[in-house]
């Protein structure tokens, strides 16, 4: 006598769900470049309105200016070769880690230019502009890897026909961050007295920047 076989529930676990959503990615490559440009720009503001005078004293005014510009000029040509080097370590060992140590770059050079003492402060006129050349590269360095890396993780991470479209999400953190800087730097001026704002009030907007990490991590 033949006998039908009873059906057997399946208990193969249904597919897990990706842990990186495509809105998650793009959101987050986004963000983190919006904060590496928050950082970029709020030097290149303090480095027209009071770093001439609180790191190069000495100087003739115009001579303050140009000297503070060079030193705004040390992070393009440190960009190149932050996109080298996170580019290469991200193929190696992924993007995400690559992100968050560019990201951790650009911070911390940030917050240390916040709390760096001035060309006159006693015994550190000519450390301070040394330093603060140091930490400019590194924002360079910092910055360079991860908007090559969040433009290469958005597009990677695109459906089929889309890459253009999200790779302008991580573009558009150049803009997110140059209005959310100087929007800062506006509020301070306009807050408190030039007095205060030579003394304490540009340093705001880079200790500022380590809660940004936290946010972008």
């Amino acid at each position: 006598m033949n006998t039908v076989p009873a059906p057997t529930s399946s208990t193969a676990p249904p597919p897990a769900a990706p842990a990186n959503t495509r809105g998650r990615v793009i959101t987050a490559s986004m963000v983190g470049t919006t904060i590496e440009f928050f950082d970029f720009y709020a030097y290149a503001t303090a480095a027209s309105l009071v770093f001439p005078a609180l790191f190069f004293p000495t100087q003739t005014p115009a001579n303050q200016l140009l000297s503070s510009f060079a030193v705004f000029g040390v992070a393009f040509v440190a960009r190149p070769l932050g996109s080298l080097i996170f580019g290469h370590y991200g193929d190696r060992v992924g993007r995400k880690a690559t992100l968050v140590a560019s990201l951790l770059v650009m911070g911390i050079a940030t917050f240390l230019i916040g709390v760096l003492p001035t060309a006159s402060t006693p015994g550190f006129s000519f450390i301070a502009p040394a330093i603060l050349v140091l930490l400019r590269f590194c924002q360079g360095i910092g910055l360079g890897g991860e908007w090559s890396g969040a433009a290469l993780l958005a597009t990677e991470n695109a459906p089929p026909g889309k890459r253009a479209l999200y790779g302008t999400f991580p573009q558009l953190g150049a803009p997110l961050g140059f209005i959310l800087s100087n929007l800062l730097f506006v509020l301070l001026s306009v807050q408190l007295t030039p007095e205060q704002f030579m003394a304490w009030g540009w340093r705001v907007p880079f200790l500022l920047s380590s809660v940004l990490v936290v946010v972008g991590l």
